[in-house]
Protein backbone atom coordinates (compact mmCIF):
# COMPACT_ATOMS: atom_id res chain seq x y z
CA UNK A 1 0.00 0.00 0.00
CA UNK A 2 1.25 3.47 -1.16
CA UNK A 3 1.31 6.59 1.02
CA UNK A 4 -1.35 7.94 -0.74
CA UNK A 5 -3.48 4.56 -0.14
CA UNK A 6 -3.10 5.83 3.59
CA UNK A 7 -4.05 9.27 3.57
CA UNK A 8 -6.95 8.07 1.48
CA UNK A 9 -8.30 5.43 4.25
CA UNK A 10 -7.49 8.61 6.95
CA UNK A 11 -9.76 10.50 4.93
CA UNK A 12 -12.27 8.08 5.04
CA UNK A 13 -11.88 7.55 8.41
CA UNK A 14 -11.43 11.67 9.57
CA UNK A 15 -14.73 11.89 7.45
CA UNK A 16 -16.89 9.36 8.73
CA UNK A 17 -16.09 11.33 12.71
CA UNK A 18 -17.71 14.12 10.61
CA UNK A 19 -14.22 16.17 9.85
CA UNK A 20 -14.50 18.27 7.57
CA UNK A 21 -11.74 20.29 7.95
CA UNK A 22 -7.90 20.03 9.14
CA UNK A 23 -5.59 22.69 10.70
CA UNK A 24 -1.55 22.02 10.28
CA UNK A 25 -0.43 23.75 13.51
CA UNK A 26 2.92 24.62 13.95
CA UNK A 27 4.39 27.48 16.63
CA UNK A 28 6.47 30.33 16.52
CA UNK A 29 9.33 31.20 18.71
CA UNK A 30 6.77 32.08 21.69
CA UNK A 31 5.14 28.43 21.99
CA UNK A 32 1.93 29.86 20.22
CA UNK A 33 0.03 27.63 17.23
CA UNK A 34 -0.13 29.24 13.51
CA UNK A 35 -1.61 27.34 10.79
CA UNK A 36 -4.14 27.12 8.15
CA UNK A 37 -7.09 25.82 7.38
CA UNK A 38 -7.38 22.99 5.11
CA UNK A 39 -10.89 20.53 3.49
CA UNK A 40 -10.66 17.26 4.63
CA UNK A 41 -10.29 16.61 0.59
CA UNK A 42 -6.94 18.06 0.66
CA UNK A 43 -5.15 16.37 3.24
CA UNK A 44 -2.92 14.19 1.00
CA UNK A 45 -1.92 17.83 -0.46
CA UNK A 46 -1.25 19.36 2.51
CA UNK A 47 0.34 16.08 3.92
CA UNK A 48 3.00 16.86 1.01
CA UNK A 49 3.55 20.20 1.76
CA UNK A 50 0.83 22.39 -0.27
CA UNK A 51 0.64 24.90 2.82
CA UNK A 52 3.38 28.06 2.40
CA UNK A 53 4.03 30.62 4.28
CA UNK A 54 5.81 34.26 4.30
CA UNK A 55 8.13 33.27 7.61
CA UNK A 56 9.20 37.04 7.70
CA UNK A 57 5.61 37.35 9.17
CA UNK A 58 5.74 35.36 11.88
CA UNK A 59 8.01 35.63 15.11
CA UNK A 60 10.86 33.68 15.27
CA UNK A 61 10.89 32.03 12.01
CA UNK A 62 14.24 34.02 10.98
CA UNK A 63 13.47 35.04 7.73
CA UNK A 64 13.39 38.14 5.49
CA UNK A 65 10.93 39.74 2.99
CA UNK A 66 12.77 38.16 -0.01
CA UNK A 67 13.41 34.36 1.30
CA UNK A 68 11.67 31.76 -0.44
CA UNK A 69 8.47 30.62 1.87
CA UNK A 70 8.50 27.69 4.67
CA UNK A 71 5.98 24.76 4.27
CA UNK A 72 4.26 22.88 7.28
CA UNK A 73 3.84 19.28 7.23
CA UNK A 74 1.52 17.56 10.09
CA UNK A 75 1.88 14.95 11.77
CA UNK A 76 -0.55 12.49 10.81
CA UNK A 77 0.47 10.16 14.07
CA UNK A 78 -1.04 12.89 16.35
CA UNK A 79 -4.71 13.94 15.20
CA UNK A 80 -6.97 15.71 17.61
CA UNK A 81 -10.55 16.59 16.97
CA UNK A 82 -11.64 19.28 18.44
CA UNK A 83 -14.16 18.39 20.97
CA UNK A 84 -16.07 21.85 21.38
CA UNK A 85 -16.34 21.49 17.39
CA UNK A 86 -16.03 17.93 15.88
CA UNK A 87 -16.00 18.90 12.32
CA UNK A 88 -12.43 20.68 12.73
CA UNK A 89 -9.35 17.97 12.70
CA UNK A 90 -5.83 19.73 14.72
CA UNK A 91 -2.52 17.82 13.78
CA UNK A 92 0.46 18.97 15.25
CA UNK A 93 3.02 20.23 12.24
CA UNK A 94 7.21 20.65 11.33
CA UNK A 95 8.28 23.11 9.16
CA UNK A 96 10.24 22.25 6.11
CA UNK A 97 12.10 24.92 3.87
CA UNK A 98 12.76 23.78 0.30
CA UNK A 99 11.52 19.97 1.24
CA UNK A 100 14.30 19.36 4.38
CA UNK A 101 13.04 20.01 7.93
CA UNK A 102 13.43 24.12 9.05
CA UNK A 103 16.19 23.89 11.69
CA UNK A 104 14.06 26.92 13.30
CA UNK A 105 11.26 25.53 14.11
CA UNK A 106 11.50 23.98 17.35
CA UNK A 107 9.30 20.96 17.28
CA UNK A 108 11.99 20.17 14.75
CA UNK A 109 14.70 20.74 17.19
CA UNK A 110 12.90 18.53 20.22
CA UNK A 111 12.87 15.84 17.38
CA UNK A 112 16.51 15.86 16.47
CA UNK A 113 17.29 15.96 20.10
CA UNK A 114 15.38 12.86 20.69
CA UNK A 115 16.86 11.15 17.85
CA UNK A 116 19.96 11.67 19.40
CA UNK A 117 18.80 9.99 22.52
CA UNK A 118 17.62 7.37 20.82
CA UNK A 119 21.13 6.41 19.56
CA UNK A 120 22.62 6.13 23.01
CA UNK A 121 19.27 3.72 24.12
CA UNK A 122 16.92 6.42 25.65
CA UNK A 123 13.74 7.64 24.61
CA UNK A 124 12.68 10.81 26.61
CA UNK A 125 9.48 10.58 28.83
CA UNK A 126 7.73 13.84 29.65
CA UNK A 127 5.27 15.12 32.04
CA UNK A 128 4.17 18.86 32.68
CA UNK A 129 1.81 20.01 35.22
CA UNK A 130 -0.92 22.69 33.42
CA UNK A 131 -1.27 25.74 36.02
CA UNK A 132 -3.59 28.58 34.39
CA UNK A 133 -5.47 31.44 35.63
CA UNK A 134 -9.54 32.02 34.43
CA UNK A 135 -9.80 35.81 34.84
CA UNK A 136 -11.87 38.75 34.09
CA UNK A 137 -10.66 41.57 31.77
CA UNK A 138 -12.09 44.69 32.77
CA UNK A 139 -13.31 47.45 31.04
CA UNK A 140 -9.73 49.77 31.82
CA UNK A 141 -8.00 46.88 30.83
CA UNK A 142 -6.85 45.38 34.61
CA UNK A 143 -7.64 41.81 35.53
CA UNK A 144 -9.52 40.43 38.36
CA UNK A 145 -10.48 37.55 39.65
CA UNK A 146 -14.26 36.46 38.42
CA UNK A 147 -15.63 35.34 42.03
CA UNK A 148 -15.85 37.64 44.49
CA UNK A 149 -15.33 35.06 47.42
CA UNK A 150 -12.08 33.54 45.84
CA UNK A 151 -9.94 35.86 48.14
CA UNK A 152 -8.61 33.27 50.69
CA UNK A 153 -4.75 34.22 51.16
CA UNK A 154 -4.32 30.77 50.77
CA UNK A 155 -6.51 29.40 48.45
CA UNK A 156 -4.80 26.23 47.52
CA UNK A 157 -7.35 22.75 47.30
CA UNK A 158 -10.33 24.82 48.23
CA UNK A 159 -13.40 22.64 47.36
CA UNK A 160 -15.58 26.43 47.48
CA UNK A 161 -13.21 28.11 44.91
CA UNK A 162 -13.33 24.92 42.65
CA UNK A 163 -17.12 24.16 42.68
CA UNK A 164 -17.82 28.20 42.01
CA UNK A 165 -15.91 27.39 38.60
CA UNK A 166 -17.40 24.43 38.12
CA UNK A 167 -18.85 24.62 34.73
CA UNK A 168 -15.26 25.69 32.95
CA UNK A 169 -13.27 22.60 35.01
CA UNK A 170 -15.88 20.45 33.93
CA UNK A 171 -15.83 21.35 30.29
CA UNK A 172 -12.09 21.22 30.65
CA UNK A 173 -12.19 17.87 32.52
CA UNK A 174 -14.50 16.43 29.96
CA UNK A 175 -12.58 17.34 27.01
CA UNK A 176 -9.04 15.67 28.56
CA UNK A 177 -11.21 12.33 28.78
CA UNK A 178 -12.50 12.85 25.60
CA UNK A 179 -9.43 13.38 24.32
CA UNK A 180 -7.94 9.96 25.68
CA UNK A 181 -4.98 12.00 27.96
CA UNK A 182 -5.56 9.74 31.04
CA UNK A 183 -6.22 13.38 33.84
CA UNK A 184 -5.71 11.89 36.79
CA UNK A 185 -5.96 15.34 39.06
CA UNK A 186 -7.56 18.73 38.43
CA UNK A 187 -7.68 21.68 41.42
CA UNK A 188 -7.90 24.56 42.74
CA UNK A 189 -4.42 26.01 42.75
CA UNK A 190 -2.29 28.32 45.05
CA UNK A 191 -3.26 31.52 43.71
CA UNK A 192 -7.05 33.17 43.46
CA UNK A 193 -8.73 31.92 40.03
CA UNK A 194 -5.90 29.62 39.53
CA UNK A 195 -6.29 25.95 38.81
CA UNK A 196 -4.26 22.90 37.67
CA UNK A 197 -4.47 19.85 35.33
CA UNK A 198 -2.64 16.60 35.45
CA UNK A 199 -2.67 14.34 33.01
CA UNK A 200 -0.24 11.08 32.46
CA UNK A 201 3.03 11.60 31.03
CA UNK A 202 4.11 10.98 27.57
CA UNK A 203 7.05 10.92 25.32
CA UNK A 204 8.40 14.14 24.75
CA UNK A 205 7.06 15.08 21.89
CA UNK A 206 3.67 13.74 22.02
CA UNK A 207 3.78 16.25 25.73
CA UNK A 208 4.38 18.90 24.08
CA UNK A 209 1.82 18.78 21.58
CA UNK A 210 -0.61 18.24 23.88
CA UNK A 211 0.13 21.13 26.17
CA UNK A 212 0.03 23.75 23.25
CA UNK A 213 -3.59 21.85 22.63
CA UNK A 214 -4.28 22.39 25.98
CA UNK A 215 -3.43 26.01 25.94
CA UNK A 216 -5.40 26.86 23.43
CA UNK A 217 -8.80 24.89 24.42
CA UNK A 218 -8.67 26.37 27.36
CA UNK A 219 -9.03 29.43 26.15
CA UNK A 220 -11.71 28.79 24.09
CA UNK A 221 -13.60 27.06 26.71
CA UNK A 222 -12.73 30.01 28.96
CA UNK A 223 -14.20 32.34 26.50
CA UNK A 224 -17.62 30.76 25.85
CA UNK A 225 -17.91 32.33 29.83
CA UNK A 226 -16.84 35.85 28.84
CA UNK A 227 -13.89 35.23 30.79
CA UNK A 228 -10.06 34.89 29.62
CA UNK A 229 -7.56 32.02 30.27
CA UNK A 230 -3.99 32.61 31.17
CA UNK A 231 -0.99 31.05 31.81
CA UNK A 232 0.90 34.54 32.03
CA UNK A 233 3.71 33.74 34.43
CA UNK A 234 2.69 36.36 37.52
CA UNK A 235 -0.53 38.14 36.44
CA UNK A 236 -0.36 39.59 39.93
CA UNK A 237 2.32 40.37 42.04
CA UNK A 238 0.79 39.79 45.28
CA UNK A 239 -0.26 36.03 44.35
CA UNK A 240 1.44 32.88 43.62
CA UNK A 241 2.77 32.52 39.43
CA UNK A 242 1.85 30.16 37.06
CA UNK A 243 4.35 27.27 36.80
CA UNK A 244 4.22 24.49 34.16
CA UNK A 245 6.55 22.36 36.25
CA UNK A 246 8.86 19.56 33.62
CA UNK A 247 8.92 16.30 35.31
CA UNK A 248 11.45 14.25 33.63
CA UNK A 249 12.93 10.73 32.97
CA UNK A 250 14.85 8.89 30.72
CA UNK A 251 13.44 5.20 29.48
CA UNK A 252 15.88 2.08 28.45
CA UNK A 253 14.66 1.85 24.52
CA UNK A 254 15.97 -1.97 24.48
CA UNK A 255 13.82 -2.71 27.93
CA UNK A 256 11.14 0.24 28.36
CA UNK A 257 12.03 0.24 31.76
CA UNK A 258 12.35 3.81 33.61
CA UNK A 259 16.60 4.88 33.33
CA UNK A 260 16.38 6.58 36.57
CA UNK A 261 14.23 4.61 38.91
CA UNK A 262 15.74 2.48 41.66
CA UNK A 263 14.07 1.56 44.99
CA UNK A 264 15.65 4.47 47.66
CA UNK A 265 17.34 1.63 49.67
CA UNK A 266 19.81 0.98 46.63
CA UNK A 267 20.81 4.51 46.21
CA UNK A 268 23.88 6.13 48.84
CA UNK A 269 21.80 9.53 48.39
CA UNK A 270 18.79 8.03 49.56
CA UNK A 271 16.54 9.58 46.39
CA UNK A 272 15.25 6.84 44.42
CA UNK A 273 17.71 7.45 41.13
CA UNK A 274 19.90 5.63 39.68
CA UNK A 275 23.52 7.24 38.71
CA UNK A 276 22.11 8.18 34.73
CA UNK A 277 19.06 9.89 36.86
CA UNK A 278 21.80 11.89 38.93
CA UNK A 279 23.90 12.36 35.92
CA UNK A 280 21.04 14.08 34.34
CA UNK A 281 20.20 16.13 37.03
CA UNK A 282 24.11 17.25 36.96
CA UNK A 283 23.65 17.93 33.05
CA UNK A 284 20.73 20.57 33.91
CA UNK A 285 22.59 22.18 36.88
CA UNK A 286 25.37 22.79 34.65
CA UNK A 287 23.28 24.65 32.26
CA UNK A 288 20.66 25.75 34.71
CA UNK A 289 21.47 29.17 34.31
CA UNK A 290 21.19 29.00 30.62
CA UNK A 291 17.69 26.74 30.37
CA UNK A 292 15.95 29.52 32.60
CA UNK A 293 15.81 31.51 29.36
CA UNK A 294 13.74 29.35 27.63
CA UNK A 295 11.66 27.65 30.84
CA UNK A 296 10.98 31.31 31.82
CA UNK A 297 10.82 33.24 28.88
CA UNK A 298 9.69 36.81 29.56
CA UNK A 299 9.89 39.74 31.14
CA UNK A 300 7.07 38.68 33.58
CA UNK A 301 8.63 35.49 34.17
CA UNK A 302 10.90 36.72 36.64
CA UNK A 303 8.46 38.36 38.87
CA UNK A 304 7.68 34.99 39.58
CA UNK A 305 11.30 33.37 40.59
CA UNK A 306 11.14 35.31 43.96
CA UNK A 307 11.42 33.79 47.56
CA UNK A 308 8.42 35.88 48.29
CA UNK A 309 7.66 39.46 47.12
CA UNK A 310 4.60 41.15 47.33
CA UNK A 311 3.03 37.86 48.77
CA UNK A 312 2.10 37.01 52.51
CA UNK A 313 4.74 33.90 52.15
CA UNK A 314 6.90 31.91 50.24
CA UNK A 315 6.45 32.02 46.52
CA UNK A 316 6.85 28.13 46.14
CA UNK A 317 9.03 29.54 42.95
CA UNK A 318 13.07 28.44 42.66
CA UNK A 319 15.69 30.95 42.95
CA UNK A 320 18.52 28.85 43.27
CA UNK A 321 20.25 26.41 40.81
CA UNK A 322 19.87 23.27 43.35
CA UNK A 323 18.29 19.96 43.56
CA UNK A 324 17.23 18.14 46.10
CA UNK A 325 14.42 15.75 47.29
CA UNK A 326 11.12 16.66 47.95
CA UNK A 327 11.94 19.92 48.59
CA UNK A 328 10.21 23.02 46.49
CA UNK A 329 12.98 25.43 47.39
CA UNK A 330 15.28 23.93 44.91
CA UNK A 331 14.85 24.36 41.08
CA UNK A 332 15.20 20.86 40.50
CA UNK A 333 13.07 17.99 42.91
CA UNK A 334 13.27 14.79 42.61
CA UNK A 335 9.63 13.55 44.36
CA UNK A 336 9.02 11.27 46.95
CA UNK A 337 9.97 7.86 46.01
CA UNK A 338 12.31 8.87 43.31
CA UNK A 339 12.40 7.70 39.15
CA UNK A 340 12.26 11.27 38.12
CA UNK A 341 13.59 14.61 38.13
CA UNK A 342 11.36 18.13 38.06
CA UNK A 343 12.40 21.27 36.70
CA UNK A 344 10.32 23.91 38.54
CA UNK A 345 11.43 27.09 36.75
CA UNK A 346 9.76 25.87 34.13
CA UNK A 347 6.57 28.48 33.82
CA UNK A 348 3.44 28.97 31.65
CA UNK A 349 5.09 31.34 28.81
CA UNK A 350 7.22 28.55 28.11
CA UNK A 351 7.77 27.13 24.71
CA UNK A 352 7.36 23.24 25.46
CA UNK A 353 9.23 22.57 22.58
CA UNK A 354 12.14 24.64 23.02
CA UNK A 355 12.60 24.10 26.59
CA UNK A 356 12.27 20.68 25.89
CA UNK A 357 14.82 20.36 23.40
CA UNK A 358 17.11 22.38 25.98
CA UNK A 359 16.33 20.26 28.76
CA UNK A 360 17.38 16.85 27.36
CA UNK A 361 20.32 18.08 25.47
CA UNK A 362 21.27 19.02 29.15
CA UNK A 363 20.44 16.05 30.59
CA UNK A 364 22.36 14.05 28.22
CA UNK A 365 25.47 15.97 28.44
CA UNK A 366 25.44 14.97 32.32
CA UNK A 367 24.69 11.18 31.29
CA UNK A 368 27.59 11.36 28.62
CA UNK A 369 30.09 13.07 30.60
CA UNK A 370 28.57 11.57 34.50
CA UNK A 371 28.07 14.51 35.60
CA UNK A 372 27.83 14.48 39.77
CA UNK A 373 25.26 17.04 40.85
CA UNK A 374 26.59 16.82 44.36
CA UNK A 375 24.11 15.81 47.64
CA UNK A 376 20.76 16.86 47.58
CA UNK A 377 19.67 20.32 49.49
CA UNK A 378 17.06 19.34 52.08
CA UNK A 379 16.60 22.52 54.07
CA UNK A 380 15.19 25.31 53.18
CA UNK A 381 16.81 27.27 51.04
CA UNK A 382 14.93 30.18 51.09
CA UNK A 383 16.17 31.04 54.56
CA UNK A 384 19.96 30.04 54.81
CA UNK A 385 22.66 32.25 54.93
CA UNK A 386 24.36 33.83 52.34
CA UNK A 387 28.21 32.20 53.58
CA UNK A 388 25.99 29.13 54.14
CA UNK A 389 25.17 29.44 50.14
CA UNK A 390 28.52 30.61 48.77
CA UNK A 391 29.96 27.21 51.16
CA UNK A 392 27.71 25.28 49.44
CA UNK A 393 28.57 26.77 45.99
CA UNK A 394 25.05 27.28 44.96
CA UNK A 395 24.24 29.67 42.80
CA UNK A 396 21.12 31.91 41.82
CA UNK A 397 19.20 31.32 38.48
CA UNK A 398 19.06 34.68 36.41
CA UNK A 399 16.89 37.54 38.29
CA UNK A 400 16.22 39.38 35.78
CA UNK A 401 15.18 38.34 31.43
CA UNK A 402 18.18 40.04 30.21
CA UNK A 403 20.45 38.27 32.83
CA UNK A 404 19.17 34.75 31.58
CA UNK A 405 19.63 35.92 28.00
CA UNK A 406 22.86 36.76 28.65
CA UNK A 407 23.39 33.33 30.29
CA UNK A 408 22.33 31.46 27.32
CA UNK A 409 23.62 33.34 24.72
CA UNK A 410 27.25 32.27 26.86
CA UNK A 411 26.93 29.28 26.77
CA UNK A 412 28.42 27.15 24.04
CA UNK A 413 26.01 24.32 24.39
CA UNK A 414 22.79 26.40 23.60
CA UNK A 415 23.95 26.93 19.91
CA UNK A 416 25.47 23.14 19.84
CA UNK A 417 21.96 22.10 20.63
CA UNK A 418 20.07 24.51 18.57
CA UNK A 419 22.25 25.50 15.27
CA UNK A 420 23.17 29.15 15.24
CA UNK A 421 20.38 30.28 13.64
CA UNK A 422 17.71 29.36 16.31
CA UNK A 423 19.82 30.38 18.83
CA UNK A 424 20.49 33.97 17.20
CA UNK A 425 16.93 34.61 16.59
CA UNK A 426 16.15 33.63 20.00
CA UNK A 427 18.35 35.66 21.64
CA UNK A 428 17.44 38.76 18.84
CA UNK A 429 13.45 38.70 19.99
CA UNK A 430 14.26 38.50 23.73
CA UNK A 431 16.68 40.73 23.60
CA UNK A 432 14.17 43.22 22.02
CA UNK A 433 11.46 41.96 24.54
CA UNK A 434 13.67 43.46 27.22
CA UNK A 435 14.73 46.78 25.37
CA UNK A 436 10.90 47.84 25.14
CA UNK A 437 10.26 46.87 28.51
CA UNK A 438 12.99 48.56 29.99
CA UNK A 439 12.36 51.93 27.49
CA UNK A 440 8.22 51.76 28.58
CA UNK A 441 6.90 53.84 32.09
CA UNK A 442 5.48 51.71 34.18
CA UNK A 443 2.72 53.21 35.85
CA UNK A 444 4.61 52.39 39.63
CA UNK A 445 7.42 54.87 38.16
CA UNK A 446 4.97 57.53 37.76
CA UNK A 447 2.97 57.17 40.91
CA UNK A 448 6.48 56.62 42.95
CA UNK A 449 8.62 59.69 40.73
CA UNK A 450 6.27 62.16 40.12
CA UNK A 451 5.95 63.75 43.38
CA UNK A 452 9.11 62.52 44.96
CA UNK A 453 10.70 64.67 42.59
Amino acid sequence: MTANDDIKLLQERLKEKGIKYCIGAYVDIHGVPKGKVVPIDHLAHMAEGSERYTGYALDGLGQAPHDDEITSIPDLNHIIQLPWEPSVAWMPADNEFQGKPYALNTRVALKNVMAEAAKLGFGFNLGVECEIFVLKKNADGTLSIPNPDDKLVKPCYDLAGFMENFTWLDKMASALKELDWDLYSFDHEDANGQYEFDFAYSDALTTCDRVTFFRFMAKHYAKEQGLIATTMPKPFANRTGTGAHFNMSLSDLATGKNAFACDPKDDPRGLGLTETGYHFIGGILKHGRALCAAFAPTVNSYKRLVRQGGMAFFSWAPVFNSYGSNNRTNSVRVPAGGGRCESRNADGAVNPYLAATLALAAGLDGVRNKIDPGQPNEDNLYAIAEEERLARGIEFLPQTLQEAVEAFAADPFVEATLGKELRDEFILYKRNEWEAYHLAISPWEIERYTHLF
